[in-house]
């Protein structure tokens, strides 16, 4: 037949094509509505959404920036202190100590009448740092009333003052090590001391102490208890407990003042404990512990 006689529709094969072209162009067009409605507009971002926005994540566009309040400058944030620079120590005993007590007159280490840095400490303080009687200097309850202040005495000296177990002049091991074990050793203030004996690595040095929910300052003036070179203690950053095994394993002598800042429960006891490390003088906080700094040296 014919093909200008072809009946209508057309044969079954043109029908076919016809319907075959028809859904390629429905397909095609389908793929480009997809691709127009997901590609970015100007402005806006690809980036996923998220909970939160960080400063500096782009905004999109038509919509307001999130407020975001600045960083204050470096000129503006106080300056840190370096009390970590130390290990704490912890749990330890501490027992109270003063100037002018005598506890065995049978012992070298017996009286605080003098002291391992000292040879005239009680005159250097003032006198006994309690109350004196006939022939005895007792110690005595002090509280905040006069900043724990002796109550029969104007000291010359800081009244806030403790030992430690290394007493780096009088005992030799202590001496010869100190330099290597004594962590400011290199500090500028010490620059020439190796091997003198007239210069004492620890007297004066700043030792912050808490007890009973209270933090006090003092100052090291004196060597003990019952131990002169115990450095794995002193010095260590593992929490060694103190080798002294009198006194009920004290690991620090503190002064009546001290006492009482903490809040200790007795006067003259053995069962107080404390935390304590030592802090660099520039991070000692303005107390009653500055009220007097001591800044003497080594008396022979």
């Amino acid at each position: 037949m014919p093909e200008d006689d072809e009946p209508a529709g057309g044969t079954p094969r043109r029908r076919a094509l016809l319907i075959s072209l028809l859904a390629i162009g429905l397909t095609v067009l389908a793929v480009l509505t997809i691709v127009v409605s997901t590609a970015p507009r100007p402005g806006q971002s690809t980036a996923p959404p998220s909970a939160s926005r960080s400063p500096g994540t782009p905004t999109p566009s038509g919509s307001p920036a999130p407020s975001v309040t600045p960083a204050p400058s470096a000129s503006a944030a106080p300056t840190a202190p370096t009390v970590g620079a130390y290990p704490w120590h912890t749990g330890i005993v501490s027992t109270t100590f003063w100037v002018g007590e005598i506890f065995d007159p049978n012992a070298a280490d017996g009286s605080q009448v003098y002291s391992t840095y000292d040879s005239g400490w009680m005159a250097s303080y003032g006198g006994c740092d309690g109350v004196r009687t006939a022939d005895d200097c007792q110690t005595e309850v002090r509280t905040a009333a006069n900043d724990y202040f002796p109550t029969q005495l104007a000291p010359k000296e800081n009244p806030f003052y403790l030992d430690l177990p290394f007493d780096d002049l009088n005992d030799a091991q202590a001496f010869a090590t100190r330099e290597k074990v004594v962590p400011w050793a290199g500090q500028s203030a010490y620059a020439g001391s190796a091997g003198d004996d007239t210069v004492s690595l620890m007297k004066n040095r700043w030792v912050r102490i808490r007890s009973n929910g209270q933090t006090c300052y003092g100052q090291i003036e004196d060597a003990g208890p019952g131990q002169y070179h115990d450095a794995a203690y002193v010095f260590g950053a593992d929490d060694a407990r103190p080798a002294n095994k009198k006194f009920n394993g004290a690991g620090m002598d503190v002064s009546p003042a001290l006492n009482g800042c903490l809040r200790f429960s007795d006067t003259n006891g053995e069962n107080d404990t404390v935390d304590w490390q030592f802090v660099e003088a520039a991070d000692v906080p303005p107390g009653p512990w500055t009220k007097i700094v001591t800044t003497s040296g080594v008396r022979p």
